[in-house]
């Protein structure tokens, strides 16, 4: 069993290739499921890794390497907006103490219906809208003693380079490797509905999601997490509620995005924040 992304060699292509001609009513699904297969590429979780696969397919037939049969169905363009449909739900005003509304439920989204509504809230009242999450992501709802619905988070894959976290952590670029990666993820979405006034809820939100997290990505993908990072947008936010809840600053960003290796600043400069979620994580995310 490999987790990790199999090494593309000459070899790998010519035998994508081989497949591609030998099997010519196979569509691209069937294929990354059979190259899955014989590569060994199998999450910890005993599944396949069918999308990571299909990714890998779909870039090098980008540049010619192969040549992939026609989709079947097509999906957004890259880096367009996904649809997302507006559902109706309660804008009562909550202005109160904390207390008034604890103890809070914490749920990870699971179903199709609780999918679309995590969608419609994000889209509607996040600054940053709904986006497809790749990759291994864990969303929440957050409701009040009551059941209302008065929060949403959407955790998922790390930024492949960031310096002030990396040099937290001890990694240099060849030390930083995708298997690590894996053992962190990013707090890319937190939203709390713009109706609701309430002191130190968010940072309550966020050390009751930091307890449980690790143990959701163990029942949703079969290994830990050891550490959260957000990126707070430092013109627009102070980041106090992660302050509040005890995560650590460890620098900003240069501007030039999660992934990117372009060496000119187009975004929004952030602060990197980092919580810890394991007391040996250092020495977890360098093993």
């Amino acid at each position: 069993m490999n987790s990790s992304r199999p090494e593309i060699t000459p070899e790998r292509i010519e035998q994508i290739n081989k497949l591609i001609t030998d099997n010519p009513d196979w569509h691209r699904t069937k294929i990354s499921q059979e190259l899955c297969q014989l590569w060994g590429w199998i999450g910890e979780n005993g599944q396949i890794k069918d999308v990571s696969c299909r990714d890998v397919l779909r870039a090098l037939d980008s540049v010619g390497k192969i040549k992939l049969p026609q989709r079947r169905t097509y999906g957004r363009t890259k880096g367009g907006a996904e649809t997302v449909a507006f559902m109706l739900h309660d804008i009562l005003p909550i202005e109160t103490a904390l207390a008034n509304l604890t103890p809070l439920t914490v749920e990870v989204v699971k179903d199709k219906h609780s999918l679309m509504e995590f969608k419609s809230y994000i889209a509607q009242y996040h600054y940053l809208g709904y986006d497809r999450s790749i990759g291994e992501n864990i969303k929440y709802f957050v409701y009040d003693c009551t059941g209302r619905c008065i929060a949403c988070l959407m955790f998922g894959s790390a930024a492949w380079s960031c310096k002030g976290r990396d040099e937290f952590i001890g990694w240099s670029k060849s030390s930083r490797n995708a298997t690590s990666l894996r053992y962190i993820t990013n707090n890319s979405r937190f939203l709390i509905f713009p109706w609701i006034k309430v002191l130190h809820l968010a940072s309550h939100i966020l050390s009751l999601v930091s307890r449980r997290i690790s143990t959701d990505w163990v029942m949703k993908y079969g290994h830990p997490v050891y550490l959260l990072e957000t990126f707070v947008e430092c013109d627009r936010f102070k980041g106090t509620c992660y302050k509040a809840a005890n995560w650590i600053l460890v620098g900003k960003t240069t501007g030039r995005g999660r992934n990117s290796e372009s060496m000119i600043g187009k975004l929004p400069v952030k602060d990197v924040y980092l919580y810890p979620l394991h007391k040996r994580f250092l020495e977890k995310l360098k093993s």
